[in-house]
């Protein structure tokens, strides 16, 4: 199974854009009241065993189950008997608002922190349509329930073969989106290794720099419109909350931070299908760039966003058929890519100049050049792995144990550590 989401504007007139407010607001509700239905049965449970706070929480008999995905869903019925204004939303876009609360809430549990919260006015912003019976897309509209046609910039057409299975329609800022999820019962295999390889060494004083000696500078976009940001943010401070002035000059400063992703995310894509253009293999560090955002450079690095980059390039690179693959990040700046041997230096170097083989060039080239070196052995390795595997299985009276022993030659998994860079 194929599974694309294709982003596209949509135009909904006054009408239009209004019930899609309203329908927000009413599944904030219905998700702020499910969620207080588990909080409340939470903390009934975390009460003495003789005795409940009659401040704090709701007294709940000890026989109460908890009011899982199926007891809310099937007490939508019966709440749209007492608040006639759930009955506005389609019943299955307000179903879905209940079923993303219980995602959150196997998140939760999951992983065992990051319970969820009540959203707030307006942090609502999105609306999940799941099922259709026939296409609901044509070249000029998109149809949807209860609200009708919606013109729609439909900048690409959705490839034949493809049938639509569900449409998120999406706020940011004052536009409007509809995130199509659009499927294909195709096998598309993995892109092999193969071709010219390349190896990319991002960091904040160049923004990349390849193996083949491709340098691009870092764009910035956050910091050179980070002046015009203060200066919204600081007339809309001085606006009264919630007053039509200061929803004006809330959408302003949404609208800048709607424009700084846009063009970030433009030139993401630009860069990773410049690296499909020049090579057919990319190697990228497997680093953790959460934990450097949080550090003191951590404004340059979310400008940046490394990590929605690396995200780019993968899929980037299988969509157009190149291999694409994460290498050991420890120690890439501190290697000879030429004898490999180990040469220490300090951030503020940001030359290579080899002591052993004389093999000089810039810092982070030299650091490309070993993140292509390694995906090259990383291929390698798996692929005498591979056939060593498959050799001793053919061997008469080969055990178990020795399959697992000849196997050890896996190349190893990727460290999320920073780079000494």
């Amino acid at each position: 199974m194929l599974t694309f989401n294709y982003s596209y504007r949509i135009y909904p007139d006054a009408a239009q854009e209004q019930r899609l407010i309203e329908w927000m607001e009413i599944c904030r509700r219905a998700y702020n009241y499910a969620l207080g239905e588990i909080k409340d049965w939470c903390n009934s449970r975390k009460c003495l065993i003789d005795r409940c706070s009659l401040e704090k929480e709701y007294i709940i008999p000890a026989d109460a189950k908890f009011p899982g995905e199926v007891q809310q869903l099937n007490n939508l019925p019966k709440a749209k008997k007492e608040f006639p204004k759930l009955k506005e939303v389609p019943s299955q876009v307000l179903q879905q608002a209940i079923k993303q609360l219980h995602r959150a809430w196997d998140y939760f549990k999951s992983r065992g922190f990051g319970f969820p919260r009540f959203k707030k006015v307006g942090q609502f912003k999105s609306l999940l349509f799941p099922q259709f019976k026939e296409n609901p897309v044509t070249d000029l509209h998109i149809k949807l329930p209860k609200l009708g046609a919606i013109p729609i910039n439909l900048h690409r057409p959705i490839p034949s073969g493809f049938t639509v299975k569900q449409v998120r329609i999406i706020r940011k800022a004052d536009r409007w989106y509809a995130s199509i999820n659009i499927q294909c019962t195709v096998s598309v295999p993995d892109p092999k290794p193969h071709g010219h390889p390349i190896g990319v060494d991002i960091g904040l004083e160049k923004f990349l720099a390849t193996s083949d000696g491709v340098v691009i500078k870092p764009p910035n976009f956050f910091k050179k419109l980070q002046s015009k940001l203060k200066l919204l943010q600081r007339r809309r401070k001085r606006k009264q909350k919630r007053s039509k002035n200061y929803e004006k000059q809330r959408l302003k400063v949404a609208r800048l931070h709607h424009h700084i992703d846009n063009i970030r995310k433009d030139f993401h894509f630009k860069q990773a299908h410049a690296l499909c253009d020049a090579g057919d293999m990319v190697f990228m560090e497997d680093l953790d760039y959460r934990v450097s955002a949080k550090g003191m450079l951590g404004k340059q690095m979310l400008d940046a966003g490394f990590g929605q980059f690396r995200t780019i390039t993968q899929y980037v690179c299988w969509k157009r058929g190149k291999f694409f693959a994460v290498v050991d990040a420890r120690g890439t700046s501190q290697e000879c890519p030429e004898c490999k041997g180990e040469v220490k230096k300090d951030l503020s170097v940001r030359v290579h100049d080899c002591p052993h083989c004389g093999y000089k060039t810039d810092r982070d080239v030299a650091s490309g050049q070993v993140i292509r070196n390694r995906g090259i052995e990383q291929i390698s390795t798996a692929g005498l792995a591979g056939k060593e595997t498959a050799c001793a299985a053919d061997l008469p009276g080969v055990g178990e144990n020795q399959n697992q022993s000849r196997q050890v030659a896996q190349p190893r998994k990727g460290v999320t550590r920073k780079s000494s860079k």
